[in-house]
This record gives C-alpha cells, structure tokens and sequence, in this order.
C-alpha cells in the first residue's frame, strides 16, 4: 500500500473540510494511508492557494489534488508544484488563466443562484431555507439541516478572483459531473471538463454534493486517477 499518493481534498464554498467524511472513510477502505483535507478560510483564491500549497509542500511522496466546487478553483491555481501527480474535479470549477468562478458562473447560471445573498460584512450565504433543494436535493432533507446551520460562507470577492496560470495545462486531470447540479450549471462543467482534455470524464446523476450523496463512485473516481498516476 506504500506505493499509493497521498490524496489531498480541497473543499469548495459553503461548507469545510469535513464535507469530505464519507470519502474519506471509502478512500480508507481502498487501502489509502495518507489522506489530508485542507480547511480554506474562503477569503481569497490567493489565501486559499497558499493554504493549499503549504499542505502539499508537507508531503514527501506524489500528491493528487483532489477539488469540490470552488475547491477546483484552488487546485487548478495550486497545482503546480512537483509533487502534483494529478488532478481531479469534482463537480468543480477548472478555469483558465484570467477566468474565476464568478465569470464562469455567469455563462450558464445555476438554478439556484438567487438562493446565495450577502450578509453585511460581505459574506456569501446559502438561505437556510433553501439550502436542501439548492445544494444536496439528492441527501436526507434532516443532513440538509446540519449542512445548512454549519455552512461557511466565503468572502463574495473570491467569487471574482481569477487564475493566473492554471495546473491543468502541465497535469493529468479527471472530471467528475454532477447532472442535477444547481450550483454550478451542468453546461458549465460539461465545457470546462472538455476544455480540461481529461483523462477520463464520468457523469454522475446527482446534486452539487457528490462527497456526500455519492461517496462510493467519488471514491473509485478518486482511486482511478491515483492509480493512473502511480504506473
């Protein structure tokens, strides 16, 4: 089992490292000895990168960078470093250099962007109330509940910022759709995936929460990528 890469998981926006625990557990089960979830402060893509950067830099073997949502967007700026074997985007955003998710968002707008409104210090909130039919349709509607009272909510400006030079281009990569997103549109991912040239693009028929709803096929997709890299 020595000779498989540690796996790092990269949250996206309104929820932390720990929306990543049933993956976890699958990856853990498939043999996985060293897995890392960073926990972002979503105050800029630049911070977020850094932070991501630095839990990379910790490890001495080959790394897959492994994206959720906004989480995509971080890989895709931190993913550069020597240690990156590969990519993998999960239901997450790829952009190219100058893109951000907010100019992405806005090709194809999601079903449930008038659901996200600022708080008074300029944080972005999922409304509570629509948080189950917005995020994670596909989950029990009580797990809706704690996602929504536990939710972190980003800074609007990292909605804006842009990529500079995007890992994919130099890294192997793989792409995971959620069909019934309705945070980032379905059309959006299925560009960005084929913009991607990924190695392998797999559809899923879920919500935006594929870590949650989806455990099991996000684990194999996961454990693909790594066993690719590791040959």
């Amino acid at each position: 089992m020595s000779h498989k890469p540690t796996i790092i998981l990269v949250h996206g926006f309104w929820g932390g490292a720990a929306h990543w625990g049933k993956v976890i557990l699958e990856l853990a089960h498939r043999g996985y000895q060293s897995v890392r979830a960073v926990e972002l402060p979503l105050t800029s893509l630049p911070e977020d990168a850094e932070r991501t950067r630095k839990m990379v830099a910790q490890q001495k073997g080959p790394v897959v960078l492994v994206g959720h949502s906004y989480g995509g967007a971080v890989i895709t700026e931190a993913g550069d470093q020597p240690n990156v074997a590969g990519l993998v985007y999960i239901a997450a955003f790829a952009p190219d250099a100058g893109e951000s998710p907010g100019s992405i968002t806005q090709q194809h707008p999601p079903a449930a962007l008038a659901n996200i409104e600022p708080d008074s210090d300029n944080y972005l909130w999922l409304k509570a109330d629509k948080f189950h039919e917005s995020f994670c349709e596909d989950l029990p509607p009580e797990e809706g509940v704690v996602l929504a009272a536990t939710q972190k909510a980003p800074l609007a400006g990292t909605f804006g910022d842009v990529i500079t030079a995007p890992a994919w281009r130099k890294k192997p990569s793989w792409y995971q759709i959620s069909s019934e997103d309705r945070m980032i549109a379905p059309e959006n991912q299925a560009a960005m995936s084929a913009r991607l040239g990924a190695r392998r693009v797999m559809t899923l028929e879920a919500s935006h929460a594929l870590p949650q709803s989806k455990p099991l096929e996000v684990a194999a997709f996961i454990d693909e990528a790594a066993m690719a890299v590791s040959k």
